[in-house]
């Protein structure tokens, strides 16, 4: 195999530096952006591997001499593999609540670069789940117990049982998305909560992917909320600000 990686990206560009994929004789893994230039590299790896060749470096302006009209340029490095680079760690995300929305949000996150777990005190509805699921009578303990850097989205059966996770999340400094689904009033009965027990809240985002639209179906949730995860985890750091409850 021919692995390939954007290693300078310098203007407009389809990808950015670190962007990889693997070019095998039959198949393809990855992409570096897609077009003209992703045809060039494959071509090439492939040549690689027809003539035993172990490196090479594609410096390739994009404009119109190769089809794309982006007006950046990009160097890419090609070397021979013999097996696949280990898969990254992608960002946890627990999901509380295996309702509806519950598992329209687990399908919708998995198809992106996280690491979805869907969490439940009722089998009956984790059955019906696909992907990774948790069955736990504590479901506050998986916060407490889980890696920094886990994102937490509370939308659980009980109201009570949302404000308890909820304050649990915010107790994690770590977090970098806290999300409950609800309404207005559920959003000011959470405040009030809040302040009973002297938890900060603004970091909390309730509700979840209501911003966008007033669509109530689960699937049209779980697709605004997944964009808008992964839209903060995807903010650079000095860019990150307070997230406050009724945003």
């Amino acid at each position: 195999m021919i692995r390939v990686r954007v290693t300078r990206a310098r203007g407009s560009t389809p990808r950015e530096a670190g962007a990889t994929m693997i070019v095998a004789a039959e198949t393809t893994q990855g992409t570096i952006g897609g077009g003209q230039l992703e045809y060039m590299a494959i071509d090439r790896a492939r040549q690689m591997l027809a003539r035993g060749e172990d490196a090479a470096i594609m410096d390739v302006p994009l404009g119109p001499e190769i089809g794309q009209c982006c007006g950046g340029r990009v160097e890419l490095s090609l070397d021979r593999i013999t097996a696949l680079p280990r898969a990254p760690d992608h960002p946890q995300v627990l999901i509380f609540g295996a309702g509806h929305v519950g598992r329209a949000l687990a399908r919708a996150l998995r198809l992106l670069p996280l690491r979805p777990i869907l969490i439940d005190q009722r089998a009956e509805e984790l059955a019906l789940a696909c992907g990774e699921t948790r069955l736990t009578p504590l479901p506050e303990a998986e916060i407490r117990d889980a890696p920094g850097g886990t994102s937490y989205l509370i939308l659980t059966h009980d109201h009570a049982l949302d404000f308890l996770l909820a304050a649990e999340a915010l107790r994690r400094p770590d977090a970098p998305y806290i999300g409950m689904i609800g309404s207005a009033t559920k959003r000011a009965q959470f405040q009030r909560f809040a302040r009973t027990q002297g938890i900060a809240y603004d970091r909390l985002t309730c509700p979840i992917g209501a911003g966008h639209s007033r669509d109530k179906r689960p699937e049209i949730i779980a697709a605004f909320t997944a964009a808008e995860l992964i839209a903060r985890l995807t903010r650079p750091i000095s860019s990150m600000k307070k997230y406050p409850c009724d945003s």
